[in-house]
């Protein structure tokens, strides 16, 4: 998925006053608020600008599902900033450019790598879940996953249809990525490695039913894991990716770039991991040409030695402390029946930032 178009297609979809009147034209793409309406609102497919032509027809063809598109990738950036917290780079986004991430994912790193697993993951994820709460009409349960039941138990409820969501995901994800080169090849690996994700965490959910709780019939249905084990695999598959090196052949329709794994003594990387060709710069200066807002003023932990520690996340510049009160709640009650009463104390904390 070329992430120059998740810009426009989520600042469209998600607020250009084309389509949601009222809405600021540019949202900033992870911290923007819910938008639970979006689905009652007309898209014009014809509208959005970047689409290449297959993602065009998808689009009018499955006009019900674009809002659950943009959910997804939205959910995807999400949980990206979630899992890049305490790096150096933290999936900062850029509210005032198409290209979300500004020239950080220019280049073909690590972190291009997971952010095109984990928003074709998002994707896939939200358009199932979406079908799974009756929200389209062209899609809905998954039928295939049931047949005689378990031991104690038996199917029930709505099954989510994964392989749908990630079908929905391949094809408009993946559409712009019909060129033979390098570039091409590895995203349409890292985006299949974060779809395949979702299918390999799928399981067996189930409610018990009977009189106090006895469960005497349990129902089960093929369910989503929660995202954030997708982001926390993927996660460490970031941390363990495969570096490539770019070969060229000659073939009919001209030359065409592949990838082969640059260490021919590691284990070559299957569908599940994740690729890459080009170092990742290291984000502790501000650098307009990569995109680095380097780590100054950053928050570090002080105890940690790893990578979020005021060693490793200050780059060796060292770091200011400062001291800060904040007000919460303490010597909390529980009455019976049935609240809780709290006081309300004031605690000083340290914080170290950056230097």
């Amino acid at each position: 998925m070329d992430y120059h178009l998740l810009g426009l297609i989520l600042s469209f979809l998600i607020s250009g006053t084309k389509v949601l009147a009222g809405y600021p034209i540019w949202w900033s793409l992870a911290l923007g608020q819910q938008y639970s309406s979006l689905g009652s609102q007309p898209i014009l497919c014809g509208s959005i600008p970047g689409l290449v032509p297959k993602q065009l027809r998808f689009c009018r063809n499955y006009i019900e599902i674009m809002p659950s598109v943009a959910e997804g990738v939205k959910l995807g950036i999400q949980e990206c900033q979630h899992q890049f917290r305490g790096r150096r780079w933290n999936c900062t986004t850029i509210d005032d450019s198409l290209a979300i991430f500004g020239p950080v994912l220019d280049k073909a790193t690590r972190e291009s790598a997971f952010v095109h697993a984990i928003a074709s993951a998002g994707v896939a994820f939200a358009v199932t879940r979406s079908c799974a709460e009756g929200t389209s009409t062209i899609c809905g349960c998954d039928s295939h996953h049931k047949g005689p039941p378990g031991d104690g138990w038996k199917w029930g409820g709505c099954s989510e249809d994964a392989d749908f969501g990630v079908l929905v995901s391949r094809e408009f994800a993946d559409a712009r990525e019909n060129r033979p080169d390098a570039r091409s090849a590895m995203n349409r690996h890292n985006n299949e490695a974060g779809r395949t994700t979702i299918l390999d965490h799928m399981h067996l959910k189930c409610k018990c039913h009977g009189l106090s709780g006895s469960c005497e019939v349990k129902t089960c249905w093929w369910a989503q894991p929660d995202f954030r084990a997708i982001g926390d695999y993927l996660k460490d598959k970031y941390d363990s990716a495969s570096e490539m090196v770019v070969e060229k052949h000659r073939e009919s329709r001209g030359w065409v770039e592949t990838l082969r794994a640059k260490y021919a003594l590691f284990k070559p990387p299957t569908e599940r991991d994740l690729v890459y060709y080009e170092n990742s710069p290291n984000f502790c200066e501000p650098n307009p040409e990569t995109g680095s807002f380097g780590t100054r003023d950053r928050t570090c932990n002080v105890t940690s030695h790893g990578i979020d520690g005021c060693d490793l996340l200050c780059c060796g510049r060292g770091h200011n402390t400062r001291t800060e009160k904040r007000k919460e709640k303490c010597h909390c009650i529980f009455h019976w029946c049935c609240y809780v009463s709290c006081q309300e104390c004031i605690r000083v904390y340290d914080v170290h930032t950056c230097k």
